[in-house]
């Protein structure tokens, strides 16, 4: 091929250029369009207004069905005093030992190097997966009349099974992964450096709990103790596998909000489930008041 051709092709290629096509929009790719983005939204507040409100809605509606009076004075009742009066024992006691146990599990799992510990956690989870009415149950195969050590204990006047002691150890059962699955993420984020550092300085171990590793793990306690509380004060299958659901002794609030709405008292059943509801909002609202509190510490924490 001749320079000429060359040429003129280049000539006729320089001088036939198509004009450029237009930019396109930019949008990031994690940017969703608006109706993607609302159609999420409204999905989002409708599943909650389904799950979540409508219910709670309906439990209010029920309990003042018939005035404020008619539900003050159901909850007055000797029988809901009982109940929330054992279920508020019941949280007392079961929170503050899964607190310890759940700092005992976490500091063990995190700090020391051993084989078995992928084991240790999974055991930690078992109760989230294992049915709350098959803990119960086990509860009554261990310690039950019938059996030796539970047969011992009732003849001499320490009742497991059927008594406040089985309730309790029941809802300790059933919530004590959770003080421990908070803190064992948070530290191992934080690692040993501080603690060692401490310890090197001469601190004690005590002391370095108390100033270096107590400080550092606050807030995932204080979120532990709250979601134990809230399950404690709610937890239904594994107690009434294990109460008996004997008025005034072993029914707590949800066993007897059960007894009360199978009675046909639906004023006082539903009363007693508001009450019940009002508890758990105010845990999730002191968690969230917090959260908003010390979100500058909250935030510092999370980059550490």
């Amino acid at each position: 091929m001749s320079d000429a051709t060359l040429n003129g092709g280049r000539g006729a290629g320089h001088g036939g250029r198509r004009p450029a096509a237009p930019p396109r929009a930019f949008r990031p790719a994690t940017e969703e369009s608006p109706f993607l983005r609302w159609s999420l939204i409204a999905l989002a507040v409708v599943g909650l207004g389904v799950l979540v409100f409508a219910p709670m809605a309906a439990i209010f509606a029920e309990a003042l069905s018939r005035g404020w009076a008619a539900a003050v004075k159901s909850l007055g009742s000797r029988d809901a005093q009982q109940a929330i009066r054992l279920t508020l024992t019941i949280a007392a006691i079961s929170v503050p030992l899964n607190a310890l146990f759940g700092i005992a599990a976490a500091w063990f799992i995190t700090k020391f190097d051993f084989r078995g510990k992928a084991f240790l956690i999974t055991l930690i989870d078992l109760p989230f997966s294992i049915s709350p009415v098959v803990a119960g149950l086990s509860i009554v195969l261990m310690f039950g009349a019938n059996t030796a050590f539970g047969g011992w204990l009732v003849a001499n006047g320490y009742p497991i099974v059927f008594a406040l002691p089985g309730v309790v150890l029941a809802t300790i059962f059933v919530t004590f992964p959770f003080v421990a699955r908070e803190l064992i993420p948070v530290m191992i984020e934080q690692g040993r450096a501080e603690e060692e550092a401490a310890l090197t300085l001469g601190a004690s171990g005590l002391r370095t709990f108390l100033t270096v590793t107590l400080p550092n793990i606050r807030w995932a306690l204080l979120y532990g103790v709250l979601l134990c509380n809230a399950r404690a004060m709610g937890e239904f299958g594994a107690v009434a596998v294990v109460s008996g659901k004997i008025r005034g002794q072993t029914a707590t609030m949800p066993i007897t909000i059960e007894m009360m709405y199978n009675e046909y008292l639906s004023v006082a059943a539903f009363s007693l489930a508001a009450l019940l509801t009002v508890l758990a909002l105010l845990t999730l609202l002191l968690k969230t008041a917090l959260e908003i509190r010390h979100a500058d510490q909250l935030a510092a924490m999370r980059r550490h």
